[in-house]
């Protein structure tokens, strides 16, 4: 083992690394989150609208949450992005070479999943729901 290539690779996990790394999978899961919490508040905005027996207005907040989580989900790999530059120019090695670009770099190829999902919310939010809600029997 070459004593400057571990010198390297020790030098290479930093604390800015390291919370930099940890940084992609957290936005990555706050983007999940904020996504699936877009059916949340659309199934309580139609229960409340049943319960009164009339047509209320659209919760804004549920476009806020729909958009938070592709914004969320790109940010987090701009964040991958960067971190691999960082330990690039620093370093000279790949962002896999590293433990937490590693953890950092396969978070970031499964959140190409989750921006699908991100995208697909944000779609059903901005698309009309064709039958209207369904108030039930109010008589």
């Amino acid at each position: 083992m070459d004593i400057s290539s571990a010198a390297s690779q020790g030098r290479t996990v930093t604390p800015g690394t390291l919370i930099t790394a940890l940084l992609v999978p957290v936005v990555a899961v706050l983007g999940v989150l904020s996504s699936l919490h877009v059916d949340d508040i659309d199934m309580a905005w139609v229960h409340r609208q049943q319960a009164a027996c009339r047509h209320m207005p659209f919760p804004k907040v549920e476009y806020v949450f729909a958009w938070a989580g592709p914004i969320l989900g790109l940010s987090a790999m701009a964040v991958c992005l960067l971190l691999a530059r960082w330990i690039r120019r620093r370093s000279g090695v790949r962002i896999w070479d590293t433990w937490p670009g590693l953890l950092a770099f396969v978070v970031a190829l499964l959140n190409v999943v989750a921006i699908l999902l991100e995208l697909f919310m944000l779609w059903t939010t901005d698309t009309p729901d064709g039958s209207g809600s369904i108030l039930g029997d109010c008589g």
